[in-house]
């Protein structure tokens, strides 16, 4: 039974300056991490406890549709990255690094390729498959906005799953597989979630979905139907606009294309408020550059209040990436620093897309290519230089359901969890075969797995939590129960602590005592704020008068109970919480 007074907790009563969200504060506060750098956290004791309990949880899921668990050098050398192209493609995202022989390496991302290149050295025939491989193991990306704490960290713990499979009807049985076990996983751990149709990104394949924590939050954002239940993130979502649209005018009715000074108005919000237009009534254009061996510009231009889907422009432009184009990029290009840019006498040698909502016959605001400029009585369609109309928008609130046409409406949320049909995607690039049953030499069909352990725990404290504290689900929490020995001095308060600690552990449940030479309101402050499942308060007045007092933290709910029946009472409160969050085997 670990003793407080000599363990590792630092706790805090101030939200720490930077921290935004309540996993993060309560982390902090609770002395669950301490940054050393932006982006990366040592795990103290509490959270270190807390995410072998959700590591053993995903690991009993895994175990139960027959992966096997091993463990992948996080060192791996460039000619596999370079094998399957990702080693361009993940730009500054990957940590790349060079061994005194000056051989280039990378900490792993991720573990695709690697897996890979297990799977060809082992697997050579129909017989061996269906295999599935998982680890949990430290993940390193070199993240541009590290932020959230451990929701967005440059070095974190992941769970990744692979399987290998003779063709797609496997793979949907894996993949299906995997799906039911994200479920088990995250219904014992005491998170509610939704399940949404995902972005493949750099991973590549058929096709991925995500699992979802909804919150105000979250880092990514989702569109859900409520009528139908259709659900997917805003980088694949598909929605209508609503029938409150432009109407074009008539060829007669074209108004001339007029600029209009607009000193500092950058901003669409800006520019819409100077020239007392709706902000659907502007355009806006954005300046990418493609990430190729000869970049390409690129302006795609949406509705003012809409949002460039970056997913689908990948999609567009066959699959290459893109970043925005730096400020003297952008001036080259146009003649005009960004917040004026636009195709309006755009030079040749820049490709242009249009949104497909946008009214080609129109009248819009968009700038000028101009400083402080911006030109009304815009026509795409007579004003622009030859381009090209695609799908390149965000779906926005109140966008119409593909589905059944029900209203979408648009959240915030933090990513659980992600699962990918790779497909082909990496063994025919990397030579991952082996022979059918007719002695034919075929590709292995695989699939990919994901879980943040540290978002398991960080997510699980964004749904259970209060004004006082962390309100831990029993399964994640790092102790069972907190015995709170008010008078740490006296020799039967302490006895009495111990005693029941002793029981309790002897039951399997997990106690921590707090022997603190603290005042009982710094006991409290402290329990409530790292939010144990089960408080005993044994002080000199309750064991005189023969009771003792169990707090419940979820609700708060109190009861004294005689002092010989505290440990049995206390086992069958923690059986009744534990049956909560108990599946069917």
């Amino acid at each position: 039974m670990y003793r407080l007074a000599h363990y590792l907790l630092p706790t805090t009563k101030e939200d720490p300056a930077g921290a935004e969200i309540p996993s993060h504060k309560l982390m902090l506060r609770a002395g669950m991490i301490r940054q050393l750098m932006a982006g990366v956290h040592s795990h103290l004791p509490l959270l270190w406890r807390a995410i072998r309990k959700a590591q053993e949880i995903v690991r009993e899921e895994q175990e139960r549709i027959g992966a096997q668990e091993l463990l992948m050098a996080a060192l791996s050398p460039a000619d596999l990255w370079q094998e399957s192209g990702r080693w361009a493609t993940f730009g500054d995202d990957m940590f790349r690094l060079k061994d005194r022989k000056q051989s280039d390496a990378a900490l792993a991302p991720t573990h695709e390729e690697i897996i890979t290149e297990h799977a060809r050295a082992f697997i050579h025939s129909y017989r061996q498959l269906p295999q599935m491989w998982f680890q949990i193991q430290g993940k390193f990306r070199d993240e541009p906005r590290p932020r959230s704490g451990v929701l967005r960290g440059r070095q974190f713990i992941m769970k990744d799953a692979y399987s290998l499979d003779v063709d797609t009807a496997g793979l949907d049985v894996s993949y299906a597989n995997q799906r039911e076990a994200y479920q088990r996983t995250f219904r014992r751990c005491g998170i509610e979630f939704v399940i949404v149709g995902a972005s493949s990104g750099l991973m590549g394949g058929s096709g991925s979905e995500e699992f979802m924590v909804l919150t105000p939050s979250g880092e990514d954002t989702i569109a859900v139907c409520p009528n139908c239940g259709y659900a997917a993130n805003v980088e694949v979502a598909a929605g209508h606009l609503p029938p409150t649209g432009q109407t074009p005018p008539s060829a007669g009715a074209l108004p001339a294309m007029t600029p209009v000074e607009t000193p500092g108005q950058k901003s669409i919000d800006d520019v819409a408020g100077f020239l007392k237009v709706s902000p659907s009534q502007t355009l806006k254009s954005m300046l990418y550059v493609t990430q190729e061996a000869t970049p390409r510009a690129v302006m795609v231009v949406v509705r003012g209040d809409h949002e460039v889907n970056v997913d689908r422009l990948t999609k567009v432009l066959g699959g290459v990436g893109v970043r925005p184009a730096h400020d003297a990029e952008v001036q080259q290009a146009t003649g005009s620093p960004a917040g004026f840019i636009s195709p309006v006498g755009l030079a040749t040698g820049v490709m242009i897309l249009l949104d497909q909502d946008i009214l080609p016959e129109g009248a819009y605001v968009a700038g000028a290519n101009r400083a402080e400029h911006h030109c009304t009585g815009v026509v795409p369609a007579r004003d622009f230089p030859a381009f090209t109309r695609e799908h390149l928008r965000l779906v926005a609130e109140g966008d119409l359901c593909v589905t059944c046409g029900g209203s979408l409406t648009v959240s915030r949320a933090i990513e659980l969890g992600h699962i990918f049909k790779l497909g082909l995607r990496y063994s025919t690039t990397m030579g991952a075969m082996f022979l059918d049953a007719e002695g034919k030499q075929q590709p292995i069909v695989m699939g990919s797995y994901g879980i943040g352990m540290e978002r398991i725990v960080a997510c699980a404290i964004e749904q259970h939590h209060d004004d006082k504290g962390i309100c831990f689900p029993l399964p994640l929490a790092p102790f069972h129960v907190a015995i709170l020995a008010l008078d740490p001095g006296d020799e039967a308060v302490l006895e009495a602590a111990t005693a029941l600690g002793g029981s309790l552990e002897a039951a399997g449940w997990d106690v921590v005592l707090d022997d603190r030479e603290e005042r009982p309101g710094v006991k409290f402050a402290d329990a409530d704020l790292i939010g144990l499942p089960f408080q005993v308060i044994i002080g000199r007045k309750g064991l005189g008068a023969g009771t003792l007092e169990i707090k419940r933290r979820r609700d708060g709910e109190r009861e004294n109970v005689p002092v010989a029946e505290v440990s049995s009472r206390l086992q069958t409160l923690l059986q009744e919480e534990a049956a909560r969050y108990a599946l069917p085997s």
